[in-house]
């Protein structure tokens, strides 16, 4: 369960470096339910996440959940995470984003959407805690605020002009968790988790897109996106072989996919907003499996 009124003690608690996942998850603040921190400006993890941003200038926040729920069932965590986040960036400053599948916001004019922020969740089954038949899954959130590395976007840059004062990291803060808070209860529920997914679906800017991903154990599959199953994975409708009739449909369940109708990743294929860690939608540890997206 998601105690936002916890969030006050951590901020006091919490220093210009990340708490990574594992930390939290197994310290005695996330045993105790203590559910979030804010991170001023860069993780040094170890976990080769390379996430950093100027002090001040982006979200970074980690946000312990404790769904109970099957592992399988785990990537609406994520999906309730980026939920949230684009209702704040909609709520504080009138900015439209979506969901790029697995794991990041991107908005901007139509055909020149620019990453904006970045999902990150991490389970650890061994952590202590939590109702019986739960799972620590520790969310990391990084969105550009008023800055973004070249090739990214920010909220400030994207505010609607009527939209009053201009962002800032509290303002988005507060709004991501008040959206977080509304849906981490139906991560208990199979119903719950579906209605997650269905709005993930709405929002996902992936699906029915011609796609080519650089797939986990696949290579590279190319075609078109037709959704996104219940585990969270994405099936692509695969062009069929030169000559053919006919392609299968290929479940991609890591990767990163590009969305242009050429298949070509649009701008730098480094840009990346603060909170862009990796390319999984959801990682377990131990071991951390993902890689620097």
């Amino acid at each position: 369960m998601l105690i936002v009124g916890a969030l006050q003690q951590l901020l006091e608690l919490a220093v210009q470096r990340a708490v990574v996942a594992r930390r939290l998850a197994r310290s005695a603040l996330g045993a105790r339910g203590a559910e979030a921190v804010l991170n001023d400006f860069e993780d040094d993890s170890g976990l080769g996440r390379g996430l950093s941003a100027p002090p001040g200038r982006a979200l970074l926040a980690s946000v312990l959940l404790r769904p109970v729920a099957p592992p399988g069932s785990l990537y609406a965590c994520t999906a309730a995470a980026a939920l949230a986040a684009c209702d704040a960036c909609e709520g504080v400053a009138g900015v439209r984003a979506g969901v790029k599948w697995p794991n990041d916001l991107v908005a901007g004019p139509p055909g020149a959407t620019a990453k904006l922020a970045g999902i990150l969740a991490e389970s650890d089954p061994g952590a202590p805690g939590g109702p019986p038949g739960s799972v620590a899954v520790v969310v990391g959130v990084g969105m550009n605020v008023d800055w973004a590395p070249e090739g990214a976007t920010c909220v400030a840059a994207l505010a609607a002009p009527g939209a009053g004062a201009p962002p800032t990291v509290p303002a988005l803060l507060d709004a991501l968790l008040d959206a977080l808070a509304r849906r981490v209860p139906l991560l208990d529920a199979e119903e719950g988790r579906a209605e997650v997914l269905g709005s993930l679906r709405e929002r996902c800017v992936t699906l029915g897109r011609p796609v080519r991903v650089e797939a986990a154990g696949k290579g590279v599959v190319t075609g078109t996106a037709v959704r996104i199953d219940a585990r969270g994975r994405l099936v692509v409708a695969a062009h069929a072989p030169q000559g053919g009739t006919g392609g299968a449909e290929v479940t991609v369940a890591a990767g990163e996919p590009s969305l242009d109708a050429h298949g070509r990743s649009r701008g730098r294929p480094d840009a990346r907003a603060a909170g862009s860690w990796g390319n999984h939608p959801v990682s377990r540890l131990p071991p951390a499996s993902w890689t620097t997206g």
